[in-house]
């Protein structure tokens, strides 16, 4: 459609999440989609900076991937995790940030 100008904006929108977002707490969402195939996404939040892991386990408790492993700021994120090496079948995803930890749980189908 092409770019457009509307009182004082210009271009086209984006939407940008912005890691200086006040955050209330920690938290890890549910990814979507669910059922996956083969790519989903992972959205987890930080109330201060802190380091940060995330990994994906199968359903016998081996760690599968670390998505991330890192000192982060305070902010809202997003993560991709593609499955596509994976047979289908459960997963889980699990957070570690200071003294806040969360499992969440995944479904592959291919």
């Amino acid at each position: 459609f092409g770019s457009f100008v509307t009182a004082g904006c210009s271009g086209p929108f984006v939407s940008i999440n912005n890691q200086s977002t006040i955050v209330e707490g920690y938290s890890l969402e549910q990814n979507y989609p669910n059922p996956f195939n083969p790519t989903t996404n992972i959205n987890y939040a930080l109330q201060k900076k802190g380091f940060v892991t995330l990994k994906i386990y199968d359903i016998l408790g081996s760690e599968i991937k670390t998505l991330i492993s890192e000192n982060k700021p305070a902010g809202s994120y997003s993560v991709s995790f593609d499955g596509n090496k994976l047979s289908s079948g459960i997963y889980f995803y699990k957070i570690n940030i200071g003294d806040f930890s969360d499992t969440k749980r995944m479904v592959l189908v291919k």
